[in-house]
This record gives C-alpha cells, structure tokens and sequence, in this order.
C-alpha cells in the first residue's frame, strides 16, 4: 500500500525533460518516472499539537508554514479542517487512519511543537501514509529558537517533501536579489536576501551605487556582486553574516562584472573588459591571481560553472548573434550549444548537472527556458514582454527569474516556475525585485 502513495507522487513528478527519469525512493522501492498527471497529491496537516502553553502560537504558525510550502509546489493539495473526521490532540496517540481514508487523505502530517524554560523550540512530526496504514520513514525532531521558527518549518516541509518524492528539498533555503524602488527614470537598487518565499527581508547593502548579479558562494555564507560605486563596475566579495565586504583586484580603468564561484568556492569567474575587449578570467579569491579564458574580438560573458567544476558556459556574439557556449574550466576551444531562432543569454547550470536554463529573446518576446548540456531538447518554459536572469533551486526542479512589467512606470518581479513549465507564481517583495540568485539548502 506504501506504493500506492509513492506512486501518485511519482506520477506527478514529470519534471524532467521529455524521454528522462527521474526517480523516487522509500526504502527498498524505486519508481521511474516517465509520465505525468497535474492532479496534485490531497494531504491532511491538523494543526501541531501545542505541548505547553507557551507553544500555542507557534504549534498553528508552523503547520500554516509547512502547508503553505507543500501547497506552493503545486504537486499538493491541502484538505480542509473543516472536513476532519478525527483530530490528532496527542502527538503519541493512535492514528484512526479509516477517518482519514473516509477524505481521502492520501499523506497525514502530524506534528507536535514545545517551549522550554529558556525559550527554546522543539519540534516533531511524524508522516504518515493513510492507505497503507504506517508511517512513512522514522520521525524527525528539530530544535531552535522562537525567532528561528520558520526556518524548522521549512525543515519539516522538505522532509515531507523529500520523503514523498524522492527529490531532495529546497524550502530551507534563501534568496539574495536586488530590491528596487523610486520611478524608473531614477530607479534605486541594493542587495537584499530573504527566505525563498519572500520572508525575512535583509537590506545587504544601501542605495547610494547601482548594485548588479548577486551570486551566492557553494556554502551560502559569502555572496559576490557588481558595483557601480567607483563609477567604473567592480566585483565585490561580501560575507552574509557580517555584511563585510571586499573588492576583487583589478587595474584601474578595467570593468569587471557578471561574477560566480566555482564549486570549491575558492575560484571566481567573471567578465572583464579592458582595452575595449571583454573576455572571461578566472580568479583565485585568496591570491588575487586571475587567468584569461578567451580571447576573441567578440563580447564573453555570463559564465557559469558545471556542478562538477570541470566546464563553463558562457554566453557570447563571436558567431555574429548572442548565443551560448561550453569550454573547459581551463579555457580552450568552446562548443556552441545554441542554434534556435533568437538570441541567447544569462546560462546558468542546473546544480543536477543535466539542464542548462538561459534567457532567450524572440520573435519580440523574452523567454526562460532549459535544454541539455548538449543543446538538445530546447524547451521554453515562459513568455512576456521581459523575462530574465533564471536561478536553480537547490534541488535543480524549479527555477527563479526576473519578469519586468511593459509600459513607463514597469516594475520588476521575482516569478518562479518548474522544469516542466507549470506552477507560475509570483514570489511576493516589497516594492520591485530583480537578479534572484538561489542559495544552498541552509546547514
């Protein structure tokens, strides 16, 4: 019966592109997933049970949380309270599953919250698959504290997810994009970072210079971006905890930009123009020792590490339109991967190391889409008047991107969509929001 749950997850995970598989797993079970449904998997969440009074508050927020994070993926549906036949008042208590079968409640969450003396948090939950009448996996505990309560949330959401789908998680994760405000013949731009569904805003830096493509290092703690504030754009190093920060090498009058780390979050790639030439180095962050890559009269930039950190993608204009391109790490003869209608740009790797997402224009229309690392199986997941700058969740499932408004008082937005083009939304901001970049699964 276990099966029977699986798979109706299973079914729903058709992320992949076309003719791939993805797999799900709980214990000795393995399904390939080669096709797909959209009815989304019903699943109950009572409340968590408050096992002191100080827990009240918390008990509701953290289920809300865990089913707005479930719900948000599109592959979930919440049953109502109000449909409840028996309710958990104990987290140890018996689970009447033939009441929850009766709703057709295919996943139940249960969850227990607790404050200590000191104002610590304890969390648990259990999850549960109703037709087969066990629980699925063992039970998780977490511990934290009153400020840090939806960050054990999103902990709880990605087990549940993790466990039902076989896909790692992505909710525990943060979100570092430039907030803008002011009209936009003036328009304003600092770093921000956030929890990845918009909570937990952080001004990074103020309002004083121009600020581009923040980027976050492998381990979530530092974040690279381009500022205007000498006049001249520069590649700065920030560390998220302390906000310090310090300014990449470069000789006066160069132009660096469009920075990323490399995997061993020890090497940067980046554009530089000198001389009227823009070509893509490679920086050691600790030595300041930085090595050319190309050399071509043609425009190189928005380099992008494999997961593996063996190759780059990059975008450039040497074959006379903006397309993309793959070389070694080391540099060498780069391979053209793009060679549909329109002009391609802003690669980035999926942290899976199978799909490259990238922006496209044509036909008058911007586009967010993926295709392989080949440049096989080009698909277009978006269209508007001005979609750009994709960003990869953790997991390599669903991306995050900018879509700007038409008209003179336009405002920029952070959307997200999966890999197979569903589940559009809008991630909320206060005030306009562009140039996401996804961190890490939080440690």
């Amino acid at each position: 019966m276990m099966k029977r749950l699986l798979t109706l997850l299973a079914a729903l995970l058709v992320f992949a592109v076309p003719a791939s598989k993805a797999v799900a797993q709980s214990g000795p079970l393995r399904i390939e997933i080669t096709e797909g449904v959209i009815e989304p998997l019903p699943f109950a969440n009572p409340a968590f049970v408050a096992e002191n009074a100080a827990a009240t508050e918390l008990a509701r927020n953290l289920s809300r949380v865990v089913s707005e994070d479930l719900i948000g993926t599109g592959l979930f549906r919440e049953i109502p309270s109000s449909a409840f036949i028996s309710q958990i008042t104990s987290f140890n208590s018996p689970v009447q599953f033939s009441d929850w079968r009766a709703i057709n409640a295919q996943a139940l969450i249960s969850g227990a919250v607790s404050v200590g003396s000191d104002g610590s948090v304890f969390v648990k939950f259990r999850l549960y698959d109703v037709f087969a009448g066990q629980e699925l996996g063992d039970g998780l505990q977490f511990n934290g504290t009153q400020a840090g309560w939806r960050r054990m949330a999103h902990k709880v959401a990605d087990a549940v997810y993790s466990r039902i789908t076989g896909e790692g998680g992505y909710f525990d994760s943060r979100v570092v994009y430039v907030a803008e405000s002011g009209p936009k013949d003036d328009r304003r731009k600092r770093l921000a970072i956030m929890d990845y569904d918009g909570a937990n805003v952080q001004f990074l830096t103020d309002s004083n210079a121009i600020v581009l493509a923040p980027r976050f290092s492998p381990t979530g703690d530092r974040i690279l971006y381009t500022s205007y504030e000498s006049g001249f754009p520069r590649i700065y190093v920030m560390d998220v905890a302390s906000v310090g920060r310090r300014a990449l090498p470069t000789l006066e009058g160069d132009m660096s930009f469009a920075p990323r780390f490399a995997p061993d979050g020890n090497t940067v790639v980046y554009s530089l123009t000198t001389g009227g030439n823009t070509d893509i180095y490679r920086m050691d962050i600790n030595s300041g020792n930085a090595t050319r890559l190309t050399s071509t009269p043609s425009i190189e930039t928005a380099p992008s590490f494999s997961p593996d950190g063996s190759r780059i993608v990059f975008e450039s204009d040497r074959s006379g339109t903006q397309q993309l391109y793959i070389m070694s790490a080391q540099g060498g003869e780069p391979q053209r991967i793009s060679f549909g209608q329109g002009r391609y740009g802003t690669p980035v790797w999926s942290p899976r190391g199978d799909l490259i997402a990238f922006t496209k224009q044509s036909k008058g229309r911007f586009h967010i889409g993926v295709m392989r690392t080949d440049g096989a199986e080009e698909r277009l997941l978006t269209a508007s008047f001005l979609d750009e700058g994709p960003t990869w969740a953790p997991n390599g499932r669903v991306i995050m991107f900018t879509r700007e408004s038409q008209g003179e008082t336009g405002t920029a937005s952070l959307y997200s969509v999966d890999i197979s083009g569903r589940n559009l939304k809008r991630i909320p901001t206060e005030g306009g929001a562009s140039d996401p970049a996804w961190s890490p699964l939080q440690r």
